[in-house]
């Protein structure tokens, strides 16, 4: 019994080891591009559809128009240990029909979950500057929208399917994340760095490792002791 639960425990352990190590040099991947292209010149936004490889990781640059009307709020964003939200405010191209997702920043959580935070949005042409982003496909299920309309502005996580169906226009496949210097109109802007969580999955790594090891010291350890108790004893 114990040879089988070995032989099923050990290469899981191995394999949540590795694929946590995997996961931590996709981010380093990822930081490198976002380096190399974050630090280099403006990419203008064009009126028109673009393919998400030629904005990603750019610092780009868009002017048209905030639509607060079909803005939404990130939910359970945290910042300094204070809840709040952040908010995704569409940006309509000048001389287009086309919208691009800002993220404008943190706001905190106001009263409560019931009456929203007053969100200020600035009116006229903006100027707008940022690192182009896309956002995770998939990290809640999402539920169906509540009853109340207020609270149907309040999203767990950014779906850009979602999004785009909901407002039924072209939209951008990638989101701004506003500069933390920009004047349009942007609240808290503490990005993190996508590197930020390769530690945790290399401390993850290291604990899956860890039992892999300790698994194999507890099987050898059984199998002397039982070795030790079939051995004849002298009198």
């Amino acid at each position: 019994m114990p040879s089988v639960i070995a032989a099923i425990l050990l290469p899981l352990f191995l394999y949540l080891g590795y694929w946590q190590l995997q996961r931590a040099q996709e981010k380093r991947v990822l930081q490198a591009q976002y380096d190399a292209r974050a630090g280099g010149a403006l990419v203008q936004v064009e009126p028109r559809l673009q393919p998400a490889a030629a904005l990603q990781f750019y610092r780009v640059v868009a002017r048209g128009y905030y639509e607060p009307e079909r803005q939404i709020l990130i939910d359970n964003r945290v910042h300094q240990g204070q809840a709040g939200y952040e908010i995704i405010t569409p940006l309509r191209l000048q001389n287009s029909d086309v919208r691009l997702l800002v993220n404008r920043g943190w706001i905190p959580l106001g009263e409560d979950r019931e009456h929203l935070p007053v969100i200020a949005t600035p009116p006229g042409l903006q100027e707008v500057t940022g690192v182009a982003t896309i956002p995770a496909e998939k990290v809640f299920t999402l539920a169906k929208p509540e009853a109340s309309s207020a609270r149907q502005l309040v999203w767990q996580h950014l779906d850009m399917q979602r999004y785009r169906q909901t407002a039924g226009f072209p939209l951008q496949p990638v989101v701004v994340l506003l500069d933390p210097e920009s004047p349009a109109g942007g609240f808290t802007r503490a990005w993190s760095r996508l590197d930020s969580g390769i530690a945790v999955h290399q401390g993850y790594a290291f604990q899956w490792f860890m039992l892999a090891g300790a698994l194999i010291a507890i099987y050898l350890f059984i199998g002397l002791r039982r070795e030790d108790e079939t051995q004849p004893k002298e009198h």
